[in-house]
């Protein structure tokens, strides 16, 4: 099995992290796949790619895609299993509101996409593979 490799304090990688880092490691990849899997899957489904894990102090987005005209955010939320709660419904209020946050800060740094419609979607992935797509899932203020 390959290890990751990380850099420790002096830059030098080290094959072998702390537990807890490991873990950190093995999410991140997990959840990078995940992002990959759900810009596979819409793409097939006619939708563009504009940005790719945006960044902004206070929030980040997985995806930012358009369909047709619509400007379209996506969360991508992976589960190896859903036996405590399905990924579609692991996006709660807190996290709803700093999608929304984040996403006005990019339409403010991008004002290109400002008259265009927006909709906030989630992209649930199930440890088998299975994908689920939720257009529109929340809207501003609805909750």
């Amino acid at each position: 099995m390959a290890q990751a490799r990380c850099a420790d304090r002096d830059g030098l990688h080290n094959p072998r992290r702390s537990g807890a880092a490991a873990v950190e490691d093995a999410r991140h990849t997990l959840g990078r796949k995940g992002e990959r899997l759900a810009e596979q899957y819409l793409r097939a489904r006619g939708l563009r790619t504009l940005k790719r894990n945006v960044r902004i102090p206070g929030g980040e987005i997985d995806l930012i895609m358009l369909d047709k005209e619509c400007l379209a955010f996506i969360e991508v939320r992976y589960r190896s299993t859903s036996r405590f709660a399905a990924p579609l419904l692991t996006v709660d209020y807190h996290k709803q509101r700093k999608l929304v946050r984040t996403a006005m800060l990019f339409i403010s740094r991008h004002r290109r996409y400002a008259n265009h419609v927006m909709r906030f979607d989630v992209v649930g992935i199930e440890g088998d593979g299975a994908i689920h797509w939720m257009r529109d899932a929340f809207r501003p203020g609805a909750t």
